[in-house]
């Protein structure tokens, strides 16, 4: 997912976050990842991670074209997804024991779904690895604002804290979050509302709506401290909410910095700045075009925009 380097277009932040070629035989030169007794991909892998891997007998890799790696049923009695994530899960531990791949960053994450997989009990993979093997994420994000006749829409903006391991520093939407395995959209946007933004339970359930979701599929680039040019397919979740004017969004844990509350104009000047945090910052124009701020008549490319922000994805999704 590319930074971009100086002021643009809406619809330049937006490529900058779909940024997987959208011609079929881009991808050629990748390996696809095959579970088991399932012909459909899951994931598309850059040939260098294939090379560094330290593929265990549970998986099958084939160089000839077209490339793939298969994991293989490992079952023997238990059930099949259980054997898929011991496999992954082996593999992963090697790769951190090894200190192999950056985008691990030394360290166990939190396992989410691999929401492409269709058996009877979950199959999953830790967050930080998922991007190695190029499955679908998903994560859920939440804006909140205020809204007052006399000055207008404002929005609660975080700056990142300096210290995270991606995007340090940027601007973020006030809510977001990776949905882990066996939780959901709403569930993940209560405990991260809590923890990121001191806002109690009872008033995200009351006050944060549902309003869809947005999809890309993008390769990591600037900004992204792991491997370059993973592919990362990944849709969000996006919740809006509007806040009473003496409720404060303030930091909890030590992901945030500060929190800003912004006028549009500042959104969108400090949007096309590119100070935002490229996933974040799709959310925030499908939210600027949701509320009619970016509306045909202003915006010469609102209609690419608004298919680029809903790519289909090349894998199953049975999320």
């Amino acid at each position: 997912m590319a930074q971009r380097e100086d002021k643009d277009t809406y619809l330049s932040i937006v490529a900058s976050c779909d940024d997987f070629p959208y011609d079929s035989s881009a991808t050629a030169e990748y390996y696809k990842l095959y579970l088991p007794n399932d012909d459909q991909p899951h994931g598309y892998m850059l040939p260098d991670i294939v090379e560094q891997m330290p593929w265990t007998k549970n998986f099958t890799i084939y160089h000839d074209h077209p490339r793939s790696v298969t994991i293989l049923d490992g079952s023997h009695g238990r059930d099949i997804a259980s054997a898929i994530n011991d496999a992954f899960a082996g593999l992963v531990n090697d790769c951190i024991d090894r200190k192999l791949f950056g985008s691990l960053d030394g360290r166990h994450s939190e396992p989410c779904t691999i929401v492409s997989a269709k058996y009877d009990q979950p199959v999953h993979v830790e967050r930080f690895a998922a991007a190695l093997f190029g499955l679908t994420q998903r994560g859920a994000h939440l804006v909140a604002y205020t809204n007052d006749a006399q000055v207008g829409m404002k929005l609660w903006i975080p700056r990142r804290s300096a210290h995270l391991y991606t995007y340090p520093g940027m601007l973020d939407t006030t809510v977001a979050g990776g949905i882990k395995s066996g939780s959901s959209p709403f569930l993940t946007i209560i405990e991260e509302a809590q923890e990121e933004a001191s806002l109690p339970e009872m008033l995200v359930r009351q006050h944060a709506r549902s309003r869809g979701a947005i999809s890309h599929l993008s390769l990591t680039g600037k900004g992204f401290r792991g491997e370059q040019g993973l592919v990362v397919p990944d849709f969000i979740y996006v919740y809006d909410m509007e806040l009473p004017f003496d409720v404060v969004p303030k930091p909890c844990d030590d992901e945030v910095g500060e929190f800003s509350c912004m006028s549009i104009e500042e959104v969108q000047a400090t949007l096309l700045n590119g100070e935002f945090k490229p996933d974040s910052a799709a959310v925030l124009i499908d939210f600027l075009v949701r509320h009619s701020f970016i509306i045909p008549e202003n915006e010469p490319d609102f209609v690419e925009i608004s298919m680029r922000l809903h790519r289909r994805l090349p894998f199953r999704v049975l999320a």
